[in-house]
């Protein structure tokens, strides 16, 4: 009676009367969320953490509901960014969906991967609640340094450059074979289309200059 009494109180606290904390095999979390590896099995020897020896892991757990994007950015870009930037983060596994996410952390410090610079970043997701997103699986992020949203945009292709000044220009039609030059103020860029702020309206007919060399490009 008294040895099942002290099994019972084993299974149930982790210990028992007269054992004191040598019998201890109850492991509570510090951390609540989901068990993702077990990297020891049933009769393995463990240690316990202590000043000379880190212990032994016995289970890596997470919350999933608060997941982290780690990445790289090369030492060429990472002057253009700064924390609290917005991110957008694809999951090769999960396709067409896209994951806002906020940036956190640049390390202060670089490291030399390949002959070049890369320092890591990391990002909080926002994650949403009908897709389960694994630990581990490859993601790629996009910083979003400028947005503008409702604005007029052009194709960079269209716009012309004063070879004195250097400010861009468009041609508009006036009429059948004419053209009216009109000087214009650009904002923000993705490398394919450019804001305009000031200088033609979206009724305006833009003159196609390259079009010869774009459909040699193309073709």
């Amino acid at each position: 009676y008294q040895a099942a009494n002290k099994r019972y109180d084993i299974v149930k606290t982790g210990t028992t009367r007269g054992l004191s904390n040598a019998a201890n095999t109850l492991i509570r979390s510090t951390v609540s969320g989901m068990v993702l590896e077990v990297p020891v099995e049933v009769g393995n020897q463990v240690i316990e953490s202590n000043n000379f020896n880190e212990g032994t892991t016995i289970a890596a757990i997470a919350d999933v509901d608060k997941m982290i994007f780690e990445g790289k950015v090369d030492e060429s870009e990472v002057g253009k960014i700064k924390e609290d930037l917005a991110l957008e983060i694809t999951v090769g596994a999960l396709e067409n969906i896209i994951f806002d996410a906020v940036l956190d952390y640049i390390a202060p410090k670089g490291k030399e991967e390949n002959g070049a610079i890369q320092f890591e970043i990391k990002g909080t997701l926002k994650k949403l609640d009908t897709v389960f997103i694994r630990a581990g699986l490859s993601a790629n992020a996009s910083i979003i340094l400028d947005r503008a949203d409702s604005v007029l945009a052009l194709k960079e292709a269209l716009i012309q450059f004063d070879t004195e000044t250097k400010k861009p220009f468009v041609e508009i039609a006036t009429g059948d074979q004419e053209f009216e030059r009109r000087d214009l103020e650009l904002g923000i860029s993705d490398g394919i289309h450019v804001e305009v702020k000031s200088g033609i309206s979206e009724n305006d007919e833009v003159k196609v200059w390259n079009q010869v060399e774009a459909q040699q490009f193309g073709g």
